[in-house]
């Protein structure tokens, strides 16, 4: 009985009662009977209940415990796209090559679901990109099958039944790709069946041809940038491509988004000011630095289009040289121009220390009345490699301030300048925020 109610409270994501059906004594390794039974940890894996898999897993539940099938935890977190309990799960040991009884693996189904988040994860826990499944197909074998598929009607397809309705209903997944729901029931309402998928196969085909050393040209990786810039909730995609070719570090590659800067498609410039920013940067060398400066720079006059330009500000910022800062300051200083956190990343990262306009306007940012502005001009503030009373001043000015990482960031600046006042900001942030990252940043200065 016991472990029938300790699947339905994993199921449902009840922590509470899973908790207290544990210390009485229930199995987390028993599986619950019945045609809809199993493992907790299997149910808590598929419905993506990550609080309830990590106390399953402290009571002594097996990582890698099978349901019928074959299945594991893992499996079913992949098949699903739950990400952050693949996580929980690949720190706890799981095989991130487990295959089921149709000799699907974790990555074959994320894959095959586009669910970009858990691919991510299981490449960065060294899956095996070359594995096959049942079928004897690769991960990027199904996930370049599935570019460019209609996402919709493939669903529909899988569970259409005549006399049937249908409904589709599309949201972002935690991974910021779109996860599309096709719901169906039949006319009396007696049945129904819903299947969904993400819309990341695109960005899955990426990193796998990345991890397996194909040179995918560059005209077919812009197009599913292009393709997915306005799908992904934050251009999860277009970021993906963009890193991947920054990575070559080839002259081709280089000319070819060169070429992307300069083309009467806004968007095309965009991407080619995005994907050449950081161009073959790799342990602080720049090898492209005074290629694409002067590119950039000229794009400071010639461009028109708001978001463009906005992208050159960051690539400006990106190459970290103050030749950069009058063009950084033309940006800024423009009448139409929407100040935003870019404007401060950008500044501190040309902003040479003995610069007074430079200085005062990358302090006057820290005073903002947008909280994310405020915490980057802080931020970059704090980093930079001179110490004046002008700078301690406006830190410990924000130690008050209302968002927490704002103070942390002020903390840390004070921090590393041998301020005393960081002692106060320190104590504010552990006592009142919750915030990793803060409490994280004030708990490793010294004291």
């Amino acid at each position: 009985m016991h472990e029938e109610q300790l699947y339905r409270a994993a199921l449902h994501g009840e922590t509470e009662t899973v908790g207290k059906l544990l210390a009485s004594g229930a199995d987390p390794n028993r599986a619950s009977e019945g045609e809809e039974g199993g493992l907790p940890l299997c149910a808590a894996a598929a419905w993506d209940r990550t609080e309830v898999a990590t106390a399953l897993l402290e009571a002594g539940a097996e990582v890698d415990g099978r349901e019928a099938g074959g299945w594991t935890a893992l499996l079913w977190a992949a098949a699903n796209g739950n990400a952050a309990v693949a996580r929980v799960l690949i720190e706890a040991g799981a095989d991130v090559d487990a295959t089921n009884g149709d000799g699907d693996t974790p990555l074959t189904l994320a894959a095959r679901r586009g669910a970009l988040g858990v691919v991510q994860t299981l490449l960065e826990a060294g899956a095996d990109h070359e594995k096959y499944d049942g079928d004897g197909d690769t991960p990027l074998e199904i996930a370049l099958d599935w570019v460019g598929v209609h996402l919709e009607s493939a669903l529909l397809d899988q569970i259409e039944q005549e006399g049937w309705e249908y409904v589709v209903a599309r949201q972002y997944a935690k991974d910021g790709t779109e996860l599309v729901t096709v719901a169906g029931r039949s006319a009396d309402g007696s049945e129904s069946e819903q299947v969904q998928a993400q819309r990341g196969h695109a960005a899955i085909a990426t990193l796998l041809e990345d991890a397996a050393g194909v040179h995918t040209p560059v005209e077919q990786l812009v197009a599913r940038a292009l393709a997915h810039r306005d799908v992904d909730e934050d251009a999860e995609t277009w970021w993906i491509v963009a890193d991947t070719l920054a990575k070559r570090a080839d002259d081709e590659t280089y000319e070819a988004l060169a070429r992307l800067c300069v083309s009467e498609d806004a968007r095309e410039r965009e991407f080619g000011v995005d994907a050449i920013a950081q161009f073959g940067f790799s342990d602080g060398e720049k090898p492209y630095l005074e290629r694409t400066l002067p590119l950039l720079q000229k794009m400071v006059t010639t461009e028109s289009n708001p978001q463009v330009l906005r992208s050159v500000l960051a690539a400006l910022g990106h190459q970290g040289d103050p030749r950069a800062l009058p063009y950084v300051l033309d940006i800024i200083g423009r009448p139409d121009h929407k100040r935003t956190m870019t404007d401060a990343i950008a500044l501190a990262d040309v902003l040479p220390p003995d610069h007074e306009e430079g200085l005062a306007l990358l302090i006057s940012m820290t005073e903002d009345d947008n909280a994310e502005i405020r915490d980057w001009a802080t931020a970059g503030l704090a980093g930079l490699d001179a110490d004046t009373p002008q700078i301690r001043e406006a830190l410990a000015a924000r130690l008050s301030d209302s968002d927490l990482r704002t103070v942390a960031e002020a903390t840390r600046g004070l921090a590393v300048r041998g301020d005393e006042r960081a002692a106060q900001g320190a104590a504010r942030v552990l006592a009142e925020s919750d915030d990793e990252y803060a409490r994280d940043l004030v708990s490793e200065q010294p004291s």
